[in-house]
């Protein structure tokens, strides 16, 4: 049974989560804090996080922070209504959704199941890939490992598959709705931003001079029309 740690200090959001993601068949963890957050999570585990930014003790920033120094565990973090530099930097960090409150807790549930069952369907099928070469970048896409001359280079689960996707496809140039649709799924609420934020730290991570206006990692030949950074 899959998983899923809900940290929030608000006991009625937490209870009302619990309940709608127990009928979806996952086992839920709660937390009310954010060191709490981080025990649970180093000594269970979970498939998944759910994670609010207002936390006692330790913010939800800090929490994510310290996950994604060793997991690439899928995050949906929530957030103020209109509080966008929450949202910006929260992708930063490396969660990979996003919910404004006040919200649904079914819908948020059933974006919960969506990641899931891509997340799941990714581990799935990384057997059957190899390892693709291109100039001087690397990338080991069964042990999700990149690395840019000789050098190995950390990246979250979405920065992979974004990299991976590209250089999959060499010559094709994506839209942000495309990049949207393959990495995040048709199902995805969230807007383009999202896309922007994660090339461009992409680009940071991989490029010697990523400002230029069309991506074009490192001779993929896969293009993204993205602003630079």
């Amino acid at each position: 049974m899959p998983r899923v740690l809900v940290v929030d200090d608000e006991k009625t959001i937490v209870k009302g989560l619990k309940f709608n993601l127990e009928k979806e068949g996952y086992e839920v963890l709660v937390a009310f804090d954010g060191e709490e957050a981080l025990r649970v999570f180093n000594e269970e585990s979970p498939d998944l996080i759910v994670l609010d930014l207002m936390l006692p003790k330790l913010d939800g920033f800090e929490v994510c922070r310290n996950i994604r120094k060793t997991s690439d565990v899928p995050i949906v973090m929530l957030t103020a209504r209109g509080e966008d530099i929450d949202k910006i930097l929260g992708l930063e960090l490396g969660a990979d959704d996003y919910v404004t409150k006040p919200f649904n807790p079914r819908e948020l549930a059933a974006r919960v199941k969506a990641i899931m069952r891509r997340s799941q369907s990714s581990s799935g099928d990384s057997g059957n890939l190899q390892v693709i070469r291109l100039q001087d970048l690397q990338i080991d896409l069964f042990q999700h490992k990149v690395r840019v001359r000789d050098k190995e280079v950390d990246l979250t689960s979405k920065e992979f598959a974004l990299l991976s996707l590209m250089a999959s496809h060499p010559g094709r140039v994506f839209s942000r709705e495309k990049l949207l649709e393959h990495v995040w799924g048709y199902d995805y609420y969230g807007d383009a931003r999202t896309v922007d934020v994660h090339i461009r730290h992409l680009r940071e991570k991989i490029e010697p001079d990523p400002g230029h206006t069309t991506v074009n990692f490192n001779g993929l030949g896969s293009r993204v029309q993205i602003p630079g950074g």
